[in-house]
Formats: structure tokens, sequence, C-alpha cells
């Protein structure tokens, strides 16, 4: 029998399930008619009205433990949560905040799928009028988060994959699987030789590391780098000379903004180096490392024995 999954939009984009949509290997066919019965998932099902919302009422009516809850957006907790209506239910709007605190109570696992999700992102941005929380924030239950503007499809497939194979994935401080986001995007990075050396791109598309325009790899963890997008993984933001703008990040994306303005500075023990330092750090390290080898050389009398062979051989 196939785990059931309960898949609720809330106050988000739909850019989520759109991102699953594009999963491959297996792709999201195989995945709801081999591996899971997705019996609610309002973007892609064909029903709708009282039939759409009988898998909800069976979950409601079950017993615990029976479905996974995957919640995309965050919750709106003001106005009653009035903000966002699920469906009409008993003849009165059924609010996105009391549909993900009823069905969270039953199910097995709880997943907030992209940051809207797991950390509020962009539809709790400042001013935030519709008083919009993450899952985490509205629900007792643990919620395992899987965020990304949209969510990597590789993420949330692969965590799902986990809790049915395996049981829960091993989760860092803000609960993240570890599997995907144990790494800053600037741990990986292919660029990271340009930021070690000084080598800054001025503007966009220009080659050597981005750091200077904006990009938030520094601060950001996921494995963009290595797993890239587009399908068939073929590229990713840095990939196309565009800074990473850190959608992955709980700060995201007010704390993170302007997106084309650098971070002010940057940890890296034992030392705390601004961008625009670390390149001259670099150079002064291996100017001091020239000058201490020739210095030795010197006062062991080594240099003017090699002179003199360089003499003898010309």
């Amino acid at each position: 029998m196939r785990p059931k999954v309960i898949w609720l939009t809330t106050n988000s984009c739909a850019g989520d399930i759109l991102s699953l949509l594009n999963a491959r290997h297996p792709d999201f066919c195989q995945m709801v008619e081999d591996y899971f019965d997705f019996c609610f998932e309002p973007f892609t099902m064909a029903a709708e009205g009282d039939l759409a919302l009988e898998p909800l009422a069976a979950a409601l009516n079950g017993a615990a433990g029976e479905s996974i809850l995957v919640v995309e957006g965050n919750i709106p907790t003001a106005a009653q949560g009035r903000y966002c209506v699920i469906a009409h239910r008993t003849g009165r709007p059924w609010t996105a905040l009391e549909a993900v605190q009823e069905l969270a109570a039953k199910a097995r696992y709880v997943i907030a799928a992209g940051t809207c999700a797991a950390f509020g992102g962009p539809y709790a941005a400042h001013p935030n009028p519709t008083g919009a929380k993450p899952v985490s924030a509205v629900v007792p239950q643990k919620v395992i988060n899987v965020p990304g503007c949209p969510v990597h499809p590789d993420w949330l497939a692969g965590t799902l994959y986990h809790l049915v194979a395996h049981g829960e994935p091993e989760l860092d401080a803000y609960n993240r699987p570890l599997i995907y986001f144990s790494a800053t995007v600037h741990d990986r990075c292919p660029r990271r030789a340009d930021f070690e050396n000084g080598n800054f791109a001025s503007q966009p598309g220009e080659p050597g590391c981005l750091y200077r325009l904006g990009c938030k790899g520094p601060v950001t963890h996921a494995d963009c780098p290595v797993r890239q997008w587009c399908g068939e993984h073929t590229n990713w933001p840095v990939g196309a000379n565009i800074p990473c703008i850190g959608c992955a990040s709980p700060e995201f994306p007010d704390g993170l903004s302007p997106f084309f303005e650098h971070l002010p500075d940057f940890k890296a023990p034992p030392l705390r180096l601004s961008a625009d330092r670390a390149g001259l750090f670099t150079g002064a390290l291996t100017a001091l490392g020239i000058g201490a080898h020739l210095t030795a050389n010197i006062a062991t009398g080594r240099l003017a024995r090699t002179l003199k062979k360089v003499r003898k051989r010309r």
C-alpha cells in the first residue's frame, strides 16, 4: 500500500509543486503512481468541491499516523487566519491555520516545503499585513523544513523517500535534512578559488567570484553547486553568472536584501575578513612566504651557492 501524502497549498505562489513536477528519476508520474498516494493536492487533482475534500475528511476521522502532511506556503494568522481559506466546511470558511493544525495533529510526519512554509519567506516579508508565519510556529508537532524558493525537486522527493524507507533523516538546528543542507553554497562553489585569489567579477555576466555583486553563498546552506537545477541538473544561478540570493536561508528575503549588495563581512576561522580584503590578505600571505623563504636561503648561505652554480653553467 502506497503511503498517503496530503499536500496543502496555503499562502503561496505554488512554485514548490511546480518544481516537484520537474522531478526526474523517478519523475512526478512515477512518484504518484508507484511510490505515494497523493490523495490531496489542489494544483494537479481533477476533483473539486466535496469530492476533493473527502480525503481530508478521511484523514481527520481516521487513525493518527496514516499520512504525511506536506505544507507549501506560510500560514496567515491575522484576522483569525481568514487571509487564506482552504475551503468551506460545515457552512463556514476553513482557514489554512485551522487546516494545518488539524491535519498536522493526525499526520505521521509534517514537511514544510519551500522557504515560505519553512521560515516565512517572501509571503511573510515586511510589512507582513497577514501575520504570516512558518508552519513550525503554528503547530506543536515537529516540522521537517525543506526550504528553497522554490524547493529543489530532489530535496523534497528525497526527503519523502527517506521518511518512508528509513524514517526521519538527520536534521540540522533548523530541522533541515543534513544530506542537502549541511554545507554552504560558498563551501562547494566552483568559484571558491576566485574568492581565495581575490578575483571578483565587477558586474553580472563576468567570470570570477560574485561575492562583491551580492552573492549570499557564504551564509546559505544548500547543495546547489553540485546538484544544480533545470531538469537534468544542467545549471544553477552562479553557473549562469548571477549571484546566489540565499533563497534557502532562514533570513530570506528581508535579512538578505538588497540582493545585489555584498554582505558586510565574511567569517572564516580563525579570522574575520571582508570580501574586499580577502584577496589582499591572500596576496600578503604569499608575499610573506616568499620573503621568509628568501631570508632563510640568505641566512644559510644556500642562495650564494645556488648563484655560484648558475654562473658556472653559463
